[in-house]
């Protein structure tokens, strides 16, 4: 689609906030008006609007992107998106270390423990930890704790946390950022940790570096949404 447009600018409207493009409201393809809640978004999701050149590029847009996910996507069920998230508490990527190598090992302790120890204080729960990818049942009251996280947490909050729990496999992860116990480079170094160690160990295949890259690019345009709903 070709830019069409000369000017970008905010419009406050009742404690939320929209964008015009010449004046006329920028709509969601489900032809909502795209109305956010917090002055900061709306001047990020406008700035992708002025920087976005001769033509639209939706991956260069995923500010946008995301605010369309949550009015178009989220707001009509929010209980559903909050159910599949809440389903990773079953089987968090933290809780599947490796069984070899003991250096491979090492660092998942690094990196995942303090995590997991966060979660237990902050929602009061256990964690049963195991090696290998065989699952194992979680205690039900730590998955309904977890679950509870997110139980208040509005569509918009959701459409940024969706992205973070299924590039990560963490709610545990999305949790603490979701909290602010955390930032994003802490956050993207634990649920990369296993992806960066099969890079290191075998060589920098160029499409696995590719496909990392554009992982962490998603997961850091979800935390920055989710930062700028404060």
């Amino acid at each position: 689609m070709k830019c069409f447009w000369k000017e970008v600018a905010v419009i406050p409207e009742e404690g939320d906030w929209s964008i015009a493009l010449d004046g006329r409201p920028l709509k969601t393809p489900a032809r909502a008006t795209l109305v956010v809640g917090t002055p900061l978004l709306a001047d990020a999701i406008s700035e992708e609007w002025r920087e976005c050149g001769d033509e639209i590029d939706p991956r260069q847009m995923p500010l946008t992107g995301l605010a369309n996910a949550a009015l178009d996507q989220v707001a009509p069920d929010p209980a559903k998106f909050r159910n599949e998230l809440a389903r990773y508490a079953e089987a968090d990527l933290l809780c599947y270390r490796a069984e070899h190598p003991p250096k491979l090992i090492a660092v998942q302790a690094v990196e995942w423990g303090p995590l997991l120890d966060w979660a237990r204080r902050w929602f009061d729960v256990e964690f049963v930890v195991t090696a290998g990818i065989i699952h194992v049942p979680q205690p039900r009251e730590t998955i309904t704790k977890l679950a509870d996280g997110i139980k208040e947490a509005n569509p918009f909050e959701l459409a940024a946390l969706s992205p973070i729990v299924t590039i990560g496999g963490s709610l545990v992860t999305a949790l603490a950022l979701f909290e602010r116990a955390i930032d994003l480079d802490t956050a993207w170094t634990a649920v990369s940790v296993d992806d960066r160690w099969q890079i290191d160990q075998w060589g920098a295949d160029d499409e696995a570096v590719a496909a990392l890259a554009n992982r962490r690019q998603d997961f850091a345009a979800a935390a920055r949404f989710l930062s700028l709903l404060r």
